[in-house]
């Protein structure tokens, strides 16, 4: 079994079990340790969810959920940029394969947009987890900064989620 195949099946099996625990709890893992994909975790979840008969109203907290577990994962993020800086920080991303050119690139990008740039930026898949970075290098105001994070992961976590609710409406199958 390719190990993706055996990621969806594990991260099935929890969600079928722990439905809103875990689109919290993953939200937060993923933005902290991207290697456990919303893409994934959201739409599974969405289709469960259709699956086990809970309605749309049963999904609104599904989303509430998902989007706060990622404000908090990613304010985890902020705070640290905030507070190491950019020198100590390069060193670490290094590990990830990021450069202080990309770093240089993502900043200027995020001084042209400004605030917009963590709302966009929450909904761009691999950008997701990385808005934070710049935003706590340059120094964001906090408020703002969970503030555009939280609408813009509501975002995502409404088309994720709801993607999965839907094509498992289409399936029309039930558990």
């Amino acid at each position: 079994m390719e190990p993706f195949d055996s990621l969806l099946i594990l991260v099935a099996d929890f969600l079928g079990e722990h439905l809103y625990e875990g689109i919290f709890f993953a939200a937060i893992i993923e933005t902290i340790i991207p290697p456990i994909p919303t893409l994934v975790i959201f739409p599974t979840a969405g289709f469960l969810a259709s699956q086990q008969g809970i309605s749309l109203l049963g999904v609104i907290p599904m989303i509430i959920l998902g989007a706060t577990g990622a404000t908090i994962g990613t304010s985890a993020i902020y705070l640290i940029a905030l507070k190491l800086g950019r020198t100590v920080l390069l060193r670490y991303l290094k590990n990830f394969r990021i450069s202080e050119k990309k770093l240089e690139r993502v900043e200027i990008w995020f001084e042209k947009y400004g605030d917009k740039a963590v709302l966009i930026g929450r909904m761009v898949p691999l950008m997701r987890e990385m808005i934070s970075v710049p935003a706590g290098l340059l120094k964001m105001k906090i408020p703002k900064f969970i503030l555009f994070t939280f609408i813009g992961s509501c975002i995502w976590s409404s088309i994720t989620i709801l993607a999965g609710y839907y094509f498992g409406e289409a399936m029309g199958l039930t558990v």
